[in-house]
């Protein structure tokens, strides 16, 4: 899933594709590379930030989804917002990425079902301005455990607003109300995620707790894309672990990622291979 980000303020690369027609030749670039899914978002969910108007995020994401889909791309629409889905579902988007699971607004699980499109649920508690005052995870089994537990509950509200339980995909959210040891718990055990019996997507890309990983002598952290190697690391052990799919800003070295770790797991596999994570 290649990111779009229509976005004056997203942290790895705000402003970049704010233009519809900048947006529109970075998704083809993206599909150029390999992607298999183009998730075009118009409100960055980054730490701290603060959110567009609903007519602000429209105008951002419909004109791109429009015109990609229209090329035969396969969109997503990254979007807490029902109105927002609801318009990029008519103008060709097939999935709803929604960050907050249906929390922020409830709306959007009756728009999607209405649909008969994917839903994409992640793991969250809150929205980007405080969501840091939510990374307490201190019962028992910690944050695999909460994250299970709160992505059923997530379940559970989505199949009564009419998703199909083949529509439903599941997201662990890191960075999203977690510090970084929080992200690398859930990478490390990622199995109850998927003992929920959905498809999981995982989004690491270029994130902040791969900069604190790499941070300098001075401690500051690695600007977003110096974290591509690292991120291939993580992208290879997802592969292993049994991720559905993963979120990424750079899909050429995903894919390069992606192909040596299903070479190395199934020597018979052909490079070409372009199956699912």
């Amino acid at each position: 899933m290649g990111v779009v980000n229509v976005t004056p303020d997203s942290f790895s690369d705000g402003g970049r594709y704010v233009e519809p027609a900048a947006a529109v030749a970075h998704g083809r670039r993206l599909l150029a590379d390999g992607a298999d899914v183009l998730d075009i978002g118009g409100e960055s969910t980054r730490p701290g930030a603060t959110r567009p108007l609903v007519a602000e995020e429209l105008a951002r994401v419909v004109p791109v989804i429009a015109a990609l889909a229209a090329e035969g791309a396969v969109v997503s629409v990254d979007t807490m917002r029902a109105e927002v889905a609801a318009a990029a579902l008519e103008a060709g988007a097939v999935i709803v990425n929604d960050v907050s699971g249906g929390l922020a607004d409830p709306e959007i699980l009756t728009v999607t079902a209405a649909a008969g499109a994917t839903y994409v649920a992640m793991h969250w508690r809150a929205h980007a301005d405080h969501m840091r005052d939510f990374a307490v995870y201190d019962g028992p089994g910690g944050v695999v455990a909460a994250v299970c537990e709160e992505l059923e509950e997530r379940v559970e509200a989505i199949r009564a607003a009419g998703v199909a339980d083949d529509r439903i995909v599941l997201d662990p959210g890191l960075g999203f109300a977690k510090r970084g040891e929080h992200n690398w718990e859930l990478l490390r055990d990622l199995d109850p995620v998927l003992a929920l019996g959905h498809p999981v997507l995982v989004g690491a890309s270029r994130k902040s707790f791969l900069g604190a990983l790499l941070a300098g002598p001075d401690g500051a952290p690695r600007e977003p894309e110096g974290r591509e190697h690292a991120h291939a690391v993580v992208l290879a052990h997802l592969a292993g672990a049994g991720a559905w799919g993963v979120r990424v800003h750079d899909v050429r070295s995903a894919r390069d990622a992606l192909a040596a770790a299903r070479m190395l797991r199934a020597p018979s596999a052909q490079p070409d291979d372009r199956s699912p994570v």
